[in-house]
């Protein structure tokens, strides 16, 4: 019971933040340019000097080293995951304007946005390089693969993939803040302390931005259009029931730490890309159901989370 309790605490201290710019947003703080402009300054400025601030402050090379291999879980997840959407989608007849999009949604999850804020409120910074081994996985996936299927529902174009573009999109800043830092832990090289500290303080904005950000897309997409329509329950299940058991059965009986474990699970169950509304919208894809999705999948979470960290609790 203790354990649901903590769930439920960190579950809150996100869902304020959420609430926060929800009610801004609603009230005109923020206007169709703002989700945007904190976008960008999360991803391209707060969330790289995060990841480098926590790598070169928290962990050794042999701690890292030892994360690595473990990619191959989250890979072979999504792999499996991606298949799985692909067959559901032909079984459940869903619609053929947006199979693309609902297969894209159906193996990647929203790894940074949601799943670093929350799995720091429940596990604390000693979570974070997990979420970061999940998260060079998901944002390879979403922008290579996950891509390719948004674009296929797109009107009047050939998918294809773009290598500079895909470079450009996993290669991203906060992945290179990332691999910076792991360069500088494996070289032993001490970052200056004025330096480690407005690390620390700018990606301190990471979070709070980040939740706030959620509350904006929220209130842009709007409560109202919110529906369970089948093709919106498929995603459902898929985010939070299928993607979670799969993780937690290829996770089992890894030798790897227990928190590593749980971490995964929880990543499984995170909500829809952010990316993926955009994805569509740029490639004339179904904006609006990928919105819609965003949305619903992101409040299901704040219910789904607090169960996981029960059932899990229970893993060796």
């Amino acid at each position: 019971m203790q354990v649901f309790y903590h769930s439920i605490s960190g579950v809150l201290v996100i869902l304020v933040m959420i609430i926060v710019g929800y009610v801004l947003t609603e009230r005109k703080w923020f206007d169709g340019r703002s989700s945007g402009l904190i976008a960008r300054l999360v991803t391209q400025v707060a969330l790289p000097c995060y990841m480098l601030d926590t790598v070169t402050s928290k962990f050794t090379a042999h701690e890292l080293l030892k994360m690595l291999p473990e990619l191959k879980y989250p890979a072979l997840s999504m792999t499996i995951l991606m298949a799985l959407a692909m067959a559901i989608a032909r079984i459940f007849r869903v619609d053929k304007s947006r199979r693309g999009v609902f297969t894209s949604m159906f193996f990647n999850s929203n790894t940074v946005f949601i799943g670093l804020p929350i799995n720091e409120a429940l596990f604390g910074n000693q979570s974070i390089p997990y979420v970061l081994v999940y998260y060079m996985c998901n944002t390879t996936f979403f922008w290579t693969i996950g891509t390719y299927f948004i674009q296929r529902d797109g009107r009047g174009q050939k998918a294809r993939l773009d290598l500079r573009q895909v470079i450009r999109k996993v290669f991203s800043p906060p992945l290179l803040g990332y691999i910076l830092g792991v360069i500088l832990v494996f070289l032993r090289v001490k970052i200056p302390t004025f330096i480690q500290s407005d690390l620390h303080y700018i990606g301190g904005l990471t979070i709070p931005l980040s939740m706030i950000f959620i509350g904006i897309a929220i209130s842009n997409a709007g409560l109202g259009r919110l529906t369970l329509h089948k093709d919106n329950l498929l995603i459902l299940g898929g985010r939070f029931l299928v993607a979670p058991a799969l993780m937690a059965l290829l996770v089992m009986q890894a030798p790897m730490p227990l928190l590593m474990k749980q971490v995964f699970i929880l990543q499984a169950a995170m909500p829809v890309m952010t990316n993926a509304p955009v994805v569509a919208k740029l490639y004339g894809a179904d904006a609006e159901y990928a919105a819609v999705m965003v949305t619903e999948t992101t409040l299901m979470t704040m219910v789904v989370v607090p169960i996981l960290m029960v059932i899990t609790q229970n893993l060796t």
